[in-house]
């Protein structure tokens, strides 16, 4: 009797997990964020892409952060963007990004050529900021659960970058 008493109770905590937990989602404030390239597919209903191309990184637009992303990463490199991303007041995000943000915010490094920094990494966020003795560079790196690419996994990445930005926004 008490072996079924125990498999009973094994199958009803058992039957009460489906092994998908709920996806965690951001649930901040609303944002703006410019995007480069294919607009990603995502759930949260409070963060809204606007579509923009690299010439329109350098006008002030009411933006939270700028995404760009994995088709327009080589042209994302080109020496002329090395000193807007320096300016930026946003984030900015480099998705796919296998070289980190390296070959974007240096001169004389172009993405082709760099070696892969961290193949792992999904996504590395970029803000240069001033400081007291010249300028801090803050950058995140973001990676895919056991190295795993699913929509799921990919959505924890983003929960995670619309986090970031929440965060900068708020220091």
């Amino acid at each position: 009797m008490r072996k079924v008493f125990l498999l009973f109770i094994a199958l009803f905590l058992l039957a009460g997990c489906d092994g998908h937990p709920e996806e965690e989602i951001y649930q901040g404030r609303d944002l703006t964020i410019g995007v480069i390239g294919s607009i990603p597919s995502i759930k949260e209903e409070n963060v809204d892409f606007k579509k923009i191309t690299l010439e329109d990184m350098e006008k002030r637009q009411k933006l939270d952060a700028i995404l760009i992303m994995k088709e327009c990463l080589t042209e994302a490199d080109q020496e002329q963007y090395v000193a807007v991303y320096h300016a930026l007041t946003i984030p900015v995000f480099f998705m796919e990004s296998t070289k980190a943000h390296v070959p974007f915010t240096n001169e004389g490094v172009d993405y082709a050529s760099f070696p892969d920094v961290d193949s792992s990494g999904y996504a590395t966020g970029f803000l240069r900021t001033e400081a007291d003795e010249g300028f801090n560079e803050r950058t995140w790196r973001y990676y895919l659960k056991n190295d795993q690419e699913s929509k799921s996994n990919i959505q924890i990445v983003y929960t995670q970058i619309f986090n970031t930005i929440e965060s900068v926004d708020s220091k």
